[in-house]
């Protein structure tokens, strides 16, 4: 599929929420300020990953919170309901939509574990039908892309080429149903399958459907230029996860430059949603805070 489909679809998608910037922009205090532009952001459950496991935390303070500092959205991964991996109930679905249209948020993502790395067909038919469930809950919460991952290959039994076409069989399954609920099935590059720019262009090309897209994790691609490598996925990117780190060739995480990354995605005219996820010791609360300063002073009017 041509970046110019890919395009389209991002923008086609996020027409509803334009009106979502002004909600920050609004905001006076404490909140992140934000120069003007069309990015949405959002929050992902995993940076209070301690806190919603232990359950001092819940997905309705985390939402609290993202009004608070006048954020747009919140990312309610799957592996935090308590159903999980079975879908929670409609009940408890609509509650959470109807405290976040209260508080004006959108519920922009959500997310599961999936492995289509492994050789055993019968787990990822497994995974497949967990995505499938999944897709389900994301059209009823509104999130219009939900993540998945590539999987780790732990066998090394076959070529790289095998387990990747495979693969990506899976995922063009998985698109149809993402198409038949209108929500993006939406490919994190996740340091674990596909590391470079270039091998996850070619999976995205090769699936080819406008309902299989991309969430471009910037701290997971190790390279001697991580900038680069997201500049290279950039025209391709559905959602963007910013978090403190890039990752060297090594996988050595090195502190990111935030100012530098959200250039990157201005000079992309990316419009679409720009997720924060801390995975720092500390007030989780501060550091994002922090990020979103530190993201906006790269942003021009």
């Amino acid at each position: 599929m041509d970046k110019t489909r890919r395009h389209f679809l991002r923008g086609l998608m996020l027409t509803p929420i334009v009106l979502g910037a002004n909600r920050l922009l609004a905001h006076t205090g404490t909140s992140p300020k934000r120069k003007v532009s069309r990015l949405q952001y959002s929050i992902n459950a995993y940076s209070f990953n301690s806190e919603l496991r232990s359950g001092t935390m819940t997905f309705f303070d985390m939402m609290d919170y993202a009004a608070e500092i006048g954020m747009d959205a919140v990312d309610l991964t799957g592996y935090y309901f308590d159903s999980y991996p079975e879908k929670p109930t409609n009940e408890e679905l609509f509650k959470l939509k109807r405290h976040a249209l209260n508080l004006g948020l959108d519920i922009s993502w959500t997310g599961v574990r999936n492995d289509f790395a492994t050789p055993n067909t019968e787990n990822r038919n497994k995974d497949i039908a967990l995505i499938k469930n999944w897709l389900e809950v994301s059209s009823k919460l509104g999130s219009p892309i939900m993540r998945v991952f590539t999987g780790r290959d732990k066998s090394k039994a076959y070529p790289k080429e095998d387990i990747k076409q495979w693969m990506i069989d899976d995922f063009k399954t998985c698109a149809k149903y993402g198409a038949e609920n209108g929500v993006i099935v939406g490919l994190q590059n996740h340091d674990e399958f596909l590391f470079t720019s270039s091998e996850v262009i070619d999976v995205l090309e090769r699936v080819n459907s406008e309902w299989f897209g991309l969430i471009l994790d910037c701290g997971s691609l190790p390279s001697d230029d991580p900038y680069k490598e997201i500049e290279n996925l950039a025209p391709y990117a559905n959602y963007y996860f910013v978090k403190e780190h890039v990752k060297q060739k090594d996988s050595t995480k090195v502190p990111a430059d935030l100012k530098r990354i959200a250039q990157i995605i201005q000079a992309s005219n990316y419009r679409g949603y720009v997720s924060f996820e801390s995975l720092k010791e500390g007030d989780t609360k501060a550091i994002i805070k922090s990020m979103v300063n530190e993201f906006n002073t790269g942003l021009t009017s």
